[in-house]
């Protein structure tokens, strides 16, 4: 039988030799067996980490809250430019405004505006607010007073809309400790919206057919809606879809009053809401006959005036609808 060959260790080579022809089989065992490779030792060369100086570290701080409060800025300003109707020399809503200069949906620009208003109230009540200036405004630096963490963007903030504005510091403060004490994210916060709203859960008692008014309050999307009628159509358990004189909206039970109207006046209300509703599928109405349907969309009784009346059956003529169905 044949042996297997005698396993040879390569001899030690002065430092100055210069053998560059060793065999392969020499080559191959030029590492000792005795050499552990989890003890060997890795030389890095250190990297030198630059400090900052004073004004660099400003910068960088500066620079950061502006990126945290990106989407409040944008609440802002959104909510500024339909304020003052600035975009009235090109368009003729702020919703065409938006979904033109923007890309935004109307529902994407009220999102954006109910942050900004959230946000501001959590500057306002439960964190300083320090003024500093930048390029040409002075726009508040959000800081934390040791006991408050910022939101950051604007899934954070969104669910916390839906709460009232004392609430809604609760429901952010009781979300960051759930992080933590780090900036929590959309989710939970969502969570904690979630279980306080079923902590404060109110019975939904509205019915279909009932007239009530909306109270606008913090809702962005009832802006400009606060006072006016509207017809409930759909029930819900927290809110209810209400047609109102320039759509319908789903509205949550605590931005709605009822009105205690009578059976005979609820049926005279549905009447003129029909009629206001064919003439508004008009696409040609115009301005002048728009606020007429507005403001009777605002009456505050259950039936209409003569001259009310008049108008409105003018605005049909004029239109060639029918005012009966």
């Amino acid at each position: 039988m044949n042996q297997p060959p005698s396993r040879r260790r390569k001899k030690d080579t002065p430092a100055a030799s210069d053998d560059s022809t060793l065999p392969n089989d020499l080559a191959e065992e030029d590492i000792s067996p005795q050499e552990n490779p989890a003890t060997a030792t890795i030389t890095v060369t250190a990297v030198e980490i630059p400090e900052l100086t004073e004004q660099e570290i400003s910068d960088r701080l500066h620079l950061e809250r502006k990126v945290e409060r990106a989407f409040f800025e944008a609440g802002k300003a959104l909510t500024e430019l339909r304020d003052r109707k600035l975009y009235r020399s090109t368009h003729k809503t702020f919703e065409e405004y938006c979904k033109q200069r923007f890309g935004y949906t109307r529902i994407a620009a009220s999102y954006k505006i109910a942050a900004a208003t959230v946000m501001d109230n959590l500057l306002t009540n439960g964190l300083q607010k320090e003024e500093i200036a930048t390029d040409e405004l002075q726009t508040p630096k959000m800081l934390t007073n040791g006991l408050q963490i910022l939101p950051n963007n604007e899934r954070q903030v969104r669910p916390l809309a839906s709460l009232e504005p004392e609430v809604q510091r609760e429901a952010w403060q009781k979300a960051v400790e759930e992080a933590g004490g780090k900036v929590p994210s959309g989710r939970i916060v969502k969570n904690v919206v979630q279980r306080i709203m079923e902590r404060t859960r109110v019975p939904n008692t509205y019915q279909l057919g009932e007239i009530c008014q909306i109270l606008a309050k913090d809702n962005p999307e009832l802006r400009g809606k606060g006072g006016c009628w509207g017809i409930v159509n759909h029930v819900g358990e927290f809110s209810c879809t209400i047609t109102m004189w320039d759509g319908e909206y789903t509205v949550r039970i605590d931005h709605l009053k009822p009105l205690n109207y009578l059976e005979s006046e609820c049926q005279q209300m549905q009447e003129i809401s029909d009629r206001i509703s064919r003439l508004r599928e008009n696409k040609s109405l115009e301005e002048a006959a728009r606020a007429v349907l507005k403001h009777l969309g605002e009456v505050k009784r259950p039936y209409l005036t003569a001259v009310e009346e008049k108008l409105l059956s003018l605005i049909e003529l004029e239109y060639g609808v029918d005012s009966v169905l």
